[in-house]
């Protein structure tokens, strides 16, 4: 063997068709079993596992006698097909094993803390603390081959529609909106700072005034915000910009994307996919990022239920109010303890109460029975798609309130109910946010998106006198209940972009002091341009079937931002503050690591 130890084959290659054949393989040790003579060796790679058997009184048994789990080790020998007794179908190369001739310890290893391909019992502070171990996972390893071959057929779709792949800068200044900047300070301009990218919206948006028509970049983005399961302080984003571009276009193209790239991890999706306007979507679902793996959507049953005789029901339907329902199938026969949950999380979701009716035999059991009688009931069941066995939960008030309680009663029976196939996979658009958004902690308009979104244009003349009826040209895309990626058509008039500043209260010199530059880029012929940036952890994460991005992602933060494995974020010395010009506030000036 060649003191390099090049492997011939990779750790899952070896078949019966190579028996017979002397190979090379290299990797680490998962296991070793000693049957007393013959020894029995699993070497495996991120691709798989091999079976290496070690004849006694050869000098392969006398190194693989010393041999523990985790070494890396290189072994040449020969294929042997198995017996068809001893064939292990669970294994891609269940049907050989390899005899050694020679084994070479490439490099010993310390007992792990856990072992890293059975970690499911481990805490994960700790896994997080070695995850360099917990990387040898195969459930892991098979996530980080989908997140790459996603990558790979996005370049691939795009580079084929005529996107140029650009890279725009990591250190940019602060212009914030939404969540808070990550900082960083200039050692060369001190007392000046730096900041990491929420997003390359700006840059994205001048390329196409530069004559980029058609622009995307797999790009790093970063976001100082409280963390959850679904969130990381550095995120991956898809990012895609294009002349000349209505909805529509944005929309085929992104379709485009994810059929190519699910497709080729094995999840089919059809465009078109299904929209829904925001309006729609929140008075069906009850959330802007329906999940429609499963049915019970929302019905309007005001007209059914107005003059019930019901004293509470009628004042709030003659006030205004809606009577909103979704029949939840096979539910009839829940417990009291069971819908006084359901209670409790209308009432936390916005809802004044809950009324139900469960309906079973031909008869139905309600508290409104008295008042609204059995036939008008049967009536509301019909409307709202119920049938017998079902329960039918009403909740009256606002309409929007009414809807929100709803979609989480449905969400939450969903989940508790087994309502969600194992491997559905379903996508939507939803097109037409409203364009602002009403603060009551600033008492001012905010954007719902970011304030270089185009309003729609029949709603340009609500801008200054009714800016919350404005609906925006913006448009997200929705899988599972998760939003995938958000986009809009852009504003590209100086104009335009002024009504929107002036109705969010952005003062002219803090504009200009903010986005100075782009203004100015707006007067030097700006195409009309739109697109759209989608989340690459998250798809990654629902395509891998994983819980949390943290499954997909090689190096995750926790969920307080923290790096367990290189304990960042970690303390600097004080010669290192003083020559950026910071002072930490409240300390006296004293080393912060080992100054």
């Amino acid at each position: 063997m060649s003191e390099r130890a090049r492997p011939t084959h990779h750790c899952a290659e070896l078949r019966r068709a190579h028996a017979g054949e002397r190979v090379v393989l290299t990797g680490w040790v998962d296991r070793v079993r000693d049957l007393g003579g013959l020894l029995f060796l699993d070497l495996g790679d991120y691709r798989g596992t091999t079976q290496v058997v070690v004849r006694p009184g050869t000098d392969a048994a006398r190194v693989a006698k010393r041999v523990g789990a985790w070494w890396v080790l290189a072994i040449e020998g020969q294929v042997l097909a198995r017996e068809p007794e001893t064939v292990n179908p669970a294994v891609e190369t269940g049907e050989i094993e390899l005899e050694a001739e020679v084994v070479r310890v490439l490099s010993e290893a310390r007992t792990p803390p856990f072992p890293p391909t059975a970690t499911a019992d481990v805490a994960e502070e700790l896994r997080l603390r070695y995850r360099y171990l917990e990387l040898r996972n195969p459930r892991l390893q098979r996530n980080l081959r989908i997140r790459g071959r996603l990558a790979s057929e996005i370049r691939a779709h795009l580079d084929g529609h005529g996107f140029l792949e650009v890279e725009t800068p990591f250190l940019t200044r602060s212009t914030p909106e939404g969540a808070r900047d990550y900082l960083v300070p200039s050692r060369v301009h001190r007392g000046r700072f730096y900041a990491l990218p929420q997003s390359p919206q700006l840059f994205k948006q001048l390329l196409m005034i530069g004559g980029v028509d058609r622009y995307y970049q797999i790009a790093r983005c970063f976001r100082d915000e409280d963390l959850r399961a679904d969130r990381q302080p550095e995120f991956t984003q898809v990012d895609i910009e294009m002349s000349f571009a209505d909805p529509e276009l944005v929309i085929e193209i992104t379709e485009g994307l994810f059929r190519r790239a699910l497709g080729a991890v094995g999840i089919e999706v059809r465009p078109p996919f299904p929209r829904f306007t925001h309006a729609e979507a929140m008075d069906r679902y009850g959330v802007d990022r329906p999940d429609l793996r499963y049915g019970a959507a929302i019905t309007d049953l005001t007209e059914l239920a107005r003059n019930s005789g019901h004293r509470i029901l009628d004042s709030i339907l003659d006030g205004g109010g809606a009577l909103r329902g979704i029949a939840a199938p096979g539910c009839a026969g829940f417990s009291r303890k069971r819908l006084d949950e359901l209670q409790k999380v209308a009432v936390a979701a916005g809802a004044g109460g809950l009324f139900r009716a469960a309906f079973r035999d031909g008869a139905v059991r309600s508290p409104l029975a008295r008042m609204l009688g059995p036939d008008r009931l049967f009536r509301l069941l019909e409307a709202a798609g119920g049938a017998s066995g079902d329960l039918l939960l009403l909740v009256a008030g606002e309409p929007r309130t009414a809807s929100v309680a709803l979609g989480a009663l449905r969400r939450r029976l969903a989940t508790s109910e087994g309502w969600i196939g194992k491997d559905d996979f379903r996508m939507a658009w939803v097109t037409d946010f409203p364009l602002f958004d009403w603060s009551e902690t600033e008492s001012r308009l905010t954007s719902v998106h970011h304030p270089f979104t185009s309003p729609h244009p029949e709603d340009l003349h609500l801008l200054e006198d009714e800016p919350l009826r404005a609906r925006s040209l913006a448009y997200d895309v929705i899988a599972n209940g998760y939003e995938m990626g958000g986009g809009s058509i852009r504003i590209h008039d100086r104009r335009t972009q002024q009504r929107i500043f002036d109705a969010l209260r952005v003062p002219p010199e803090e504009a200009r002091e903010r986005f100075g530059f782009f203004l100015e880029a707006l007067e030097y012929g700006t195409p009309p341009h739109g697109g759209i940036a989608l989340g690459f952890d998250r798809i990654a994460m629902l395509a891998a079937g994983a819980r949390s991005l943290r499954e997909v992602i090689a190096f995750p933060k926790t969920t307080s931002a923290t790096d367990l494995m290189t304990g960042s974020p970690g303390s600097v010395r004080t010669s290192q503050l003083d020559e950026v010009g910071v002072a930490l506030a409240g300390r006296r000036r004293r080393a912060s690591g080992a100054d």
